[in-house]
C-alpha cells in the first residue's frame, strides 16, 4: 500500500470527522451484539419454562423484557449505523473533491510538452475513474474494515468468555480464509492495473473519435472505426473477465468456510449441551454470532479487492502528480510588464520532436510598435509567440522583456499581460458572451459588444437567434472558421493587455473583413506591443517592422516599402498575392 500513503495528508486533514465516525462505528456494532445475547436468553427461558423451572408469569415477563431489549438495541444500532455512514462516507466525498482539484490544478501547471506526450482520454480517466476507485478505499473500505475489526474483537472476546472450546472450533476455518485472501490479492492488484489501462485506451479512442467525427464521416470510415472500437472493447472485456474470475472466488470460498463453522458449532456445541457443559441458548447464540461474522468475513475479500484497485489507481495518479512542470515560476513577486521585447541570438529545438525551430534569431520591438512575421509553414513563426508567452523555455540565447530575462519575470504577471490568439482558435462549449469574457471575467455587456465590434464579429452574433447568449457546440463547432477566429480576437482585445500576439488568426476571413479588423487593431494597439504572424502581405504591410523567416532564420527584415523594393521572399509573396487579387 505504499502508493496509498500519499493520501495520509487527507486522513490528517479530516482526522476529527474520521475519529468520530470510527467511534460511532464501534458503538453501533456493540449495540448490534445485544441481539444474539437476548435471543440466547429467550431460548434458555423457553427451555426453563418447558422444564417447569419458572412460572408462566415469570416467563412472559422475561420474554417481554428480552424482546424490548432486542427492539431497542436494533433501533439504536440502525441509528448509529446511519450516523456512521454520514461521517465516514461524507469524508470520502470530501477527499474525492480535494484530490480531483489537486490533480486538475497540477494538470494546469504542466507544460505543453506533457500534453503532447499524453492522450486526453488517459488524463480524463485518471481524474475520474481512478479517483473514484481511490474514494472507495477512503470511504466504504475504511468503514467496513472498522466494522469487521470491531465485530471480531468484541464477538470473539465474548465467545471465548462463554465457551472457549466451542469458539476455537467456530473460528478454525478463518486462518485458511486469510491465506486464500493473501494469495488472491496479488492477482487482483495486477489485473486491476491492466483493466484501468484498457479503460484509458477506450476513453482516449472514443474522445478522439467524437472530436474527429466530421473527418470520419467525410472519409466514410465509420465501419473501420467501429471495427477498431470493437477490437479494443473486446480486449477490455477479456481483461475485466479475467479480473472478475479472480474476484468471483472470494464469496464461494467464504460461504464454504462459514458453512463449515456452522457445522462445527452445531456438532461440537450439541455434544457439549448433551454433556451439560453449556446451555442450549449458548449454542443458538454461537450460531447467530458465526453468521453475524459472515458478512464481515465476506467484506474482508471485498475490501481487499477495493484496496488493491485503489492502490493500482493511486499509482497511476501519482505517476502524473510526480511530474514536475517544465515551466517554473522562479519569481513569486509580481512583475510590471511594459512590453519591450528583444531576442538575442536565440535558438530553440523542440525536445519531443528534436526539430530546430529557431536558429540564431535576433530582433527587438518597443512598446507601441507592431511587428509582423511572415514565412513558409514550419519556418518558426509560431515558436516565437510561444516563447514570448513562456509556453516553452529558451534553451540557447536570450529572450528579454523590458530588458529582463523572461525566466526572471513572474509567470502569472507575464501571461496576464499577454493577449494571445492561437492559429487554431479554440472556443468553449458555452455562450458567445462567456467565450469573449474569458479574456476578462468581470467585463460588462458594453465591453463585450465593443470587443466584438472591433473584431468585426458583432453583426454575425446579433444575427443568431439567441445573440450573445447563443451556446456553442464543442470547440465552437457551430461557428465558421472565420467567426471562430474573430471571437478569439475579441477575447484577446477585451483583456486590454500590454502585449498582443496574433498567430495567423485572419487566415479564414475575407480581405474586406481583414482590413476592417486591422484598422481597429491599429487604433486600439497604439500603446501596446503587437506581433502579427501571417501568410498574407495585407496583414503585414502596415507593421512598423516585418521579419521574414525561413527554416528558423531571419532572411529579411524591414518595413513594407523597404522589402518590396528588395529581391527576395517578401517581394515574391507580394507580387503573387497582388496578382491573385487582380485575378
Amino acid at each position: 500500500m505504499k502508493e496509498l500513503r500519499y493520501l495520509n495528508k487527507y486522513f490528517i486533514k479530516y482526522k476529527w470527522r474520521l475519529l468520530l465516525g470510527l467511534l460511532i462505528t464501534v458503538v453501533a456494532r456493540i449495540f448490534a451484539l445485544i441481539v444474539p445475547m437476548k435471543v440466547g436468553d429467550i431460548v434458555n427461558h423457553v427451555e426453563s419454562r418447558l422444564n417447569g423451572s419458572i412460572s408462566e408469569g415469570e416467563f412472559e415477563s422475561l420474554l417481554l423484557n428480552s424482546i424490548l431489549m432486542i427492539v431497542g438495541a436494533t433501533l439504536l444500532s440502525a441509528l448509529f449505523t446511519f450516523i456512521m455512514r454520514q461521517t465516514i462516507i461524507v469524508v470520502s466525498r470530501y477527499v474525492e473533491y480535494d484530490l480531483k482539484n489537486e490533480v486538475f490544478e497540477h494538470y494546469e501547471k504542466l507544460s505543453l510538452g506533457f500534453y503532447k506526450q499524453n492522450r486526453t482520454g488517459d488524463l480524463m480517466n485518471r481524474i475520474s475513474e481512478d479517483v473514484s476507485k481511490v474514494r472507495m478505499y477512503l470511504g466504504p473500505a475504511l468503514m467496513y474494515s472498522t466494522t469487521t475489526v470491531t465485530l471480531f474483537v468484541v464477538v470473539l472476546s465474548y465467545m471465548i468468555y462463554q465457551a472457549p472450546t466451542l469458539t476455537l472450533y467456530a473460528v478454525a476455518p478463518l486462518p485458511v480464509l486469510s491465506v486464500l485472501i493473501y494469495k488472491l490479492s496479488a492477482a487482483i492488484h495486477k489485473r486491476s492495473t491492466i483493466v484501468q489501462e484498457y479503460l484509458s485506451k477506450l476513453t482516449t479512442f472514443t474522445q478522439e473519435s467524437f472530436s474527429g467525427i466530421s473527418v470520419i464521416k467525410a472519409y466514410g470510415l465509420e465501419p473501420r472505426t467501429n471495427t477498431e472500437f470493437v477490437d479494443l472493447s473486446e480486449g477490455s472485456k477479456q481483461k475485466n473477465i479475467d479480473l472478475a474470475k479472480v474476484q468471483a472466488l472470494f464469496f464461494p470460498l467464504m460461504m464454504l468456510l462459514i458453512g463449515l463453522s456452522n457445522i462445527l458449532v452445531i456438532y461440537i456445541g450439541g455434544q457439549q449441551y448433551v454433556n451439560n457443559q453449556i446451555e442450549l441458548g449458548t449454542v443458538v447464540e454461537f450460531l447467530i454470532y458465526v453468521n453475524l461474522l459472515t458478512w464481515p468475513v465476506a467484506i474482508v475479500g471485498w475490501v481487499t479487492s477495493i484496496v488493491q484497485q485503489a492502490e493500482a489507481s493511486q499509482k497511476r495518479i501519482n505517476d502524473f502528480l510526480q511530474v514536475e512542470p517544465a515551466i517554473q515560476n522562479l519569481n513569486p513577486a509580481p512583475s510590471n510588464i511594459e512590453g519591450k521585447i528583444a531576442f538575442r541570438n536565440l535558438s530553440y529545438t523542440y525536445p519531443d520532436t528534436n526539430i530546430t525551430a529557431l536558429k540564431d534569431v535576433s530582433f527587438a520591438i518597443n512598446p507601441g510598435e507592431t511587428l509582423a512575421i511572415v514565412g513558409n509553414t514550419g519556418s518558426g513563426k509560431s515558436t516565437i509567440l510561444e516563447l514570448i508567452g513562456r509556453l516553452y523555455d529558451v534553451e540557447k540565447g536570450d529572450l528579454l522583456i523590458d530588458n529582463i530575462p523572461v525566466k526572471d519575470l513572474n509567470l502569472h504577471s507575464l501571461r496576464s499581460s499577454i493577449g494571445y490568439v492561437p492559429q487554431d482558435a479554440f472556443l468553449f462549449s458555452d455562450t458567445l458572451s462567456n467565450n469573449i469574457k474569458f479574456g476578462k471575467e468581470d467585463a460588462t455587456q458594453d465591453e463585450i459588444i465593443q470587443a466584438a465590434k472591433n473584431a468585426a464579429v458583432h453583426e454575425n452574433i446579433i444575427g443568431f437567434t439567441q445573440g450573445y447568449e447563443t451556446i456553442l457546440g464543442e470547440r465552437g463547432i457551430s461557428l465558421s472558421g472565420g467567426q471562430k477566429q474573430r471571437v478569439s480576437i475579441a477575447r484577446a482585445i477585451i483583456k486590454d493587455p500590454q502585449i498582443l500576439l496574433f498567430d495567423d488568426c485572419l487566415s479564414a476571413v475575407d480581405t474586406e473583413t481583414e482590413e476592417e479588423i486591422l484598422q481597429n487593431l491599429n487604433r486600439i494597439s497604439s500603446q501596446k506591443t503587437t506581433i502579427i504572424v501571417s501568410h498574407r502581405v495585407s496583414s503585414a504591410k502596415n507593421a512598423d517592422k516585418i521579419l521574414v523567416l525561413e527554416e528558423g532564420k531571419i532572411i529579411q527584415q524591414g518595413t513594407h516599402n523597404e522589402l518590396i523594393n528588395q529581391e527576395g521572399y517578401y517581394k515574391d509573396l507580394y507580387t503573387k498575392q497582388l496578382l491573385e487579387k487582380e485575378i
